[in-house]
């Protein structure tokens, strides 16, 4: 069963303004707490309708998704980038608990970061569209940069292995300087893979996973784990 999944809650009915009978009341706490539920749900409905029609999707393609109008929306999120960026925050938030789940389950750190790969390809091969609007550049007057959802990817591939990598240094900001440049590797991987999956002689998903950690481990992550290495991890080199 595939940990990244494109699918969403079902759509809800019409929206109704119902700030104005929340607020009244002086309960501002349950506005809050709907406005809060409301924005979860655009985000979902966003989601589903990018999955569905592409990353070129309309604001009024989303909003009747959603089962409301482009003006709700926009009461919620500033502008398109707004949205697209808490599109990325959950899928981030998905991520975050496959990636969990791998690090926990890994027995080296060759297998953690084996199946932080995967996790990252499965993203792109479970929704295309999706990938591609939570990862696509911005307008100049965009209301927020997109940089946050691979930051946020490489903060999360940072974790496990900040031991390995400042074992012993006084470089804490090493697991950092690597993750990044990790997540700019594999992110490049995945768009060709993105665009090269259907060729005849393409590798599948689990394939470009396999050699994408063998080079990657090859590199900085292997040569620092080797000189500190324990017999568990050495004889996973």
């Amino acid at each position: 069963m595939s940990r990244i999944t494109p699918a969403v809650p079902p759509d809800h009915g019409p929206d109704v303004d119902d700030e104005a009978a929340l607020s009244s009341d002086g309960r501002s706490t349950r506005w809050d707490d709907h406005r809060t539920s409301r924005r979860a749900e655009l985000v979902h409905a966003a989601r589903r309708a990018v999955h569905r029609i592409g990353p070129d999707v309309s604001m009024d393609e989303i909003a009747a998704t959603a089962g409301t109008s482009k003006s709700i929306v926009y009461r919620y999120f500033a502008d398109k980038t707004g949205l697209q960026v808490a599109v990325g925050e959950a899928v981030i938030a998905q991520m975050h608990t496959a990636l969990d789940e791998a690090a926990r389950a890994a027995t080296t750190p060759r297998d953690a970061l084996r199946s932080m790969i995967d996790i990252y390809l499965e993203m792109v091969e479970a929704s295309p569209n999706v990938y591609s609007f939570v990862t696509r550049p911005v307008t100049e007057d965009a209301s927020a940069p997109l940089g946050h959802f691979l930051e946020a990817v490489a903060a999360l591939i940072a974790e496990p292995f900040a031991r390995v990598l400042t074992a012993g240094t006084r470089e804490p900001a090493l697991a950092d300087v690597w993750a990044a440049g990790a997540v700019g590797f594999v992110r490049g991987t995945g768009d060709w893979w993105l665009t090269h999956r259907s060729d005849a002689d393409a590798p599948t998903r689990e394939e470009l996973t396999e050699r994408v950690t063998a080079w990657l481990w090859a590199g900085p992550v292997g040569s620092l784990a080797r000189t500190r290495s324990t017999p568990s991890t050495a004889a996973d080199t």
